[in-house]
C-alpha cells in the first residue's frame, strides 16, 4: 500500500487563493485586514516563524506589523503594547509568539488579548468554547488539520481518532474538534503505557509529541490516516516529524509529510482567522468582551 500524500503546501496555496478574494472585497470596502505580531527575545526558531508569518501576510494582502522586545523586557511593557493594539482599529488580529522568557506569565499575556483579536485561538474563552464547538476562533494548527481532512473528503464521524499529545496548543483542542465532528477520541501522552495498542486501533492518528520518528510502521493500522504535527531537527540538520515517514507511508492510507504538511496550513489558518476578524469588525459584529 502506498499512502496518498496530503500536501500541505499545495493545499495552503488553494486556501489562501480563496481567502485572498475576501481580502480584496474588504479592501474595496476600505478595510485592510491587519495582524500584529509580538516577539520577545531572539529565539532563532521564533524569529523564523515570525518572518514566515509576515511574508504570508504580504503575499495575501494583509497588513502586518512586528513589535520586537528584548528578552529582559518587563512584562508590563508588553502588556501595555497589547492594550494599545487591542484599541487600534487597524489591527484585527494579535499574535504573541511563544515561547516567552521565563519571567513572563504566559496566561496573563494571552488573556490580555481582546477576544475578538485572538486569532491564535489561545485565549481562555476560545479554549473553553471548544467544549461546545463554538469558539470565536479555532486554534490554527488543529484548524489546519481539520481543513486537510475535510478537503480530502476524509470522513470523521464514527471513526476512532487517536491524538498523541496533550498540549494546549495542539493535542487538547485537536481532541475536542474531532469529538465535535462525531469521532470516538482517545488521547495519549508521552507517558502512555504500550502506546502501540492505541495507535494500531486508530482510523485517524494525529501525532504531536515532539519526538523524532517515534511512530513506526508496526504501530499503524493499515489504511489509517496519519497526521504528523511534530517537527524535529536531527543531528545532521534535517527536519523530520514524529512519524517514521518512509516506513509508515507504506502502511497508511493517507499521510502528511514533514516538512510540507501541517506547518503551511497552520500559517494559512492564522491568515484566515485574521481575515475573519476583519470581516466581523467591518460588519460591526459584536464579540464577547473580556470585561
Amino acid at each position: 500500500m502506498n499512502a496518498q500524500i496530503i500536501n500541505g503546501i499545495e493545499m495552503s496555496r488553494m486556501v489562501r487563493a480563496e481567502w485572498k478574494l475576501r481580502v480584496d472585497r474588504l479592501v474595496q470596502l476600505g478595510v485592510s485586514p491587519g495582524l500584529a505580531v509580538i516577539i520577545v527575545g531572539d529565539n532563532p526558531a521564533s524569529s523564523i516563524y515570525v518572518r514566515n508569518k509576515v511574508k504570508a501576510c504580504t503575499e495575501i494582502g494583509i497588513y502586518s506589523e512586528v513589535h520586537s522586545f528584548p528578552a529582559d523586557v518587563e512584562q508590563s511593557e508588553v502588556l501595555n503594547c497589547i492594550q494599545t493594539l487591542n484599541e487600534s482599529p487597524h489591527v484585527h488580529g494579535i499574535l504573541v509568539q511563544l515561547p516567552l522568557p521565563a519571567h513572563f506569565e504566559n496566561n496573563r499575556i494571552i488573556t490580555s488579548i481582546a477576544i475578538e483579536k485572538d486569532v491564535d485561538g489561545f485565549h481562555f474563552y476560545n479554549v473553553g468554547a471548544l467544549i461546545t464547538g463554538n469558539p470565536i476562533f479555532f486554534p490554527c494548527t488543529p484548524y489546519g488539520v481539520m481543513t486537510m481532512l475535510m478537503r480530502h473528503h476524509i470522513p470523521i464521524e464514527g471513526r476512532h481518532a487517536v491524538v498523541v499529545g496533550r498540549s494546549n496548543i495542539v493535542g487538547k483542542p485537536m481532541a475536542f474538534m474531532l469529538l465535535e465532528q462525531g469521532a470516538t477520541v482517545t488521547v495519549c501522552t508521552s507517558k502512555t503505557r504500550d502506546l502501540a495498542q492505541f495507535t494500531k486501533n486508530a482510523d485517524i492518528l494525529v501525532i504531536a509529541i515532539g519526538k523524532a520518528r517515534m511512530i513506526t510502521a508496526e504501530m499503524i493500522k493499515p489504511g489509517a490516516i496519519v497526521i504528523d504535527v511534530g517537527i524535529n531537527r536531527l543531528a545532521d540538520g534535517k527536519l523530520c516529524g514524529d512519524v517514521d515517514y518512509e516506513a509508515v507511508k507504506n502502511v497508511a492510507g493517507y499521510i502528511t509529510p514533514v516538512p510540507g504538511g501541517v506547518g503551511p496550513m497552520t500559517i494559512t489558518m492564522l491568515l484566515c482567522n485574521t481575515i475573519l476578524a476583519a470581516e466581523r469588525a467591518q460588519s460591526g459584529t459584536k464579540m464577547v468582551t473580556t470585561e
